[in-house]
């Protein structure tokens, strides 16, 4: 298990606060039912993905979004600038909750029932005010690892489940590489308006709904959705050399245009044995530059190569 720094946690609370969310977020949180999460972008007018979160709807009334804590005060900032007379309240919440990232045997040993549940769900505990989600599991050279996140709201001790499993602690670095070998990258400040949902894959993963109502962006969505190929994707890379988060990626077929942008980057650690590439990252590229030489900070930079993604897309679904 891994207690994650990167992370911050914004809470919503008020009898307008699902409505309020349903006008801000990509995904559809008044038919999100009570005690269950998903994915959801914030987006720009223009439909650029500013911030993503991790939604948790703890009653009708309150919600948790987690994101990643770069993007926390600036975000917190522009929405609360949206609730005008919305009986909502917008708040840092992250000395609130405790988020703990588990991965593999130490997440099967600590809970059972979480074996081959359905990304997104909520497993049901029997600990007050803590809920297990389950993320997207990790594609590796040995098989799938399932990873989930504990989010409790006594953030004195930890949970009676964590303590009584006696889990290994795990490194940020491992906790990294899970989530880059998820093909799921949380939007941070340094790839903020970069990209619109489909360029990382959101719709594909559920984190993008197509049947609700207006939110800021969401004709331009709808638009690369339903009105053309989507030229931009993302895709699990591995590089020999280090890649670091919002870096340019090269083609060989032109050296001088970037093709691609890193979103999530992750080292080799030690105690993350699956993985045989010193590097790994997540990039959104040009789906015409795939099976091109792909190099990183420029046309003659370090090669990095592309893997198959853990998922499919929902085009071909």
């Amino acid at each position: 298990m891994v207690t994650s720094t990167q992370l911050g946690v914004i809470q919503a609370e008020g009898v307008d606060a699902g409505s309020f969310l349903q006008g801000q977020l990509t995904h559809d949180v008044l038919l999100l039912p009570v005690g269950q999460a998903r994915l959801a972008g914030y987006c720009s007018a223009k439909g650029r993905l500013m911030a993503s979160f991790w939604v948790l709807k703890l009653s009708p009334e309150k919600f948790v979004l987690v994101c990643h804590a770069s993007l926390l005060a600036s975000i917190l900032k522009r929405l609360s600038m949206f609730v005008m007379r919305a009986k909502v309240k917008l708040s840092d919440a992250t000395a609130s909750y405790r988020l703990t990232g588990l991965l593999g045997d130490g997440l099967l040993n600590a809970f059972p029932a979480a074996a081959n549940q359905a990304p997104w769900h909520v497993l049901a505990l029997d600990e007050p005010g803590a809920h297990l989600i389950q993320l997207y599991p990790s594609k590796t050279l040995n098989g799938w690892l399932p990873r989930a996140v504990l989010i409790t709201e006594n953030t004195e001790r930890l949970p009676v489940v964590l303590a009584q499993a006696n889990l290994e602690l795990l490194s940020l670095e491992a906790w990294q590489l899970s989530e880059v070998l998820s093909g799921i990258s949380m939007v941070q400040d340094l790839i903020s308006e970069a990209f619109v949902p489909q360029m990382l894959n959101y719709e594909s993963v559920d984190g993008v709904s197509f049947k609700k109502g207006c939110y800021p962006g969401q004709e331009v969505v709808a638009r690369s959705q339903f009105r053309g190929t989507l030229k931009r994707r993302a895709y699990v890379v591995s590089s020999q050399a280090p890649m670091m988060v919002g870096q340019e990626v090269f083609s060989s077929n032109d050296e001088t245009q970037a093709c691609g942008m890193v979103a999530s980057a992750a080292a080799f650690s030690p105690d993350a044995s699956h993985s045989a590439a010193s590097y790994w990252g997540i990039v959104s590229m040009q789906t015409s530059a795939v099976d091109q030489s792909l190099h990183i900070g420029s046309g003659q930079g370090p090669q990095m190569h592309v893997h198959a993604l853990p998922y499919a897309l929902l085009e071909d679904i």
